[in-house]
């Protein structure tokens, strides 16, 4: 695939209020979050090196020990194995996932 539309893109009910979608190469991938005000991911960790960047709207987000209100424009980089949760807020967020290595999980 080398042109795509994220709304053309197979989504996936990751939880509650929280719709994935993927686009990716051989070793390349972006995920594509939409969020429901209100909607949380739990804590977790990953051996994934991952940045968030927030298209639209806002989430309260935890890096390890440290909280940020993320809005659009804005990001947080998660080294591999680090804690991190996210609270959305009170209006539909979307946000942009770059990741290394790939998801296999997300394919």
């Amino acid at each position: 695939m080398s042109f795509f539309s994220v709304d053309e893109l197979p989504a996936a009910d990751m939880l509650p209020g929280v719709t994935r979608r993927a686009v990716y190469l051989d070793d390349t991938m972006m995920t594509f979050f939409d969020f429901e005000p209100g909607s949380v991911v739990p804590e977790h960790s990953h051996p994934h090196e991952q940045i968030t960047y927030i298209v639209k709207g806002a989430m309260k987000f935890t890096l390890q020990d440290e909280t940020h209100v993320l809005r659009a424009g804005e990001g947080v980089c998660c080294p591999p194995d680090v804690p991190h949760s996210a609270v959305i807020l009170d209006e539909p967020t979307v946000a942009l996932d770059a990741w290394y290595p790939m998801r296999e999980d997300y394919k």
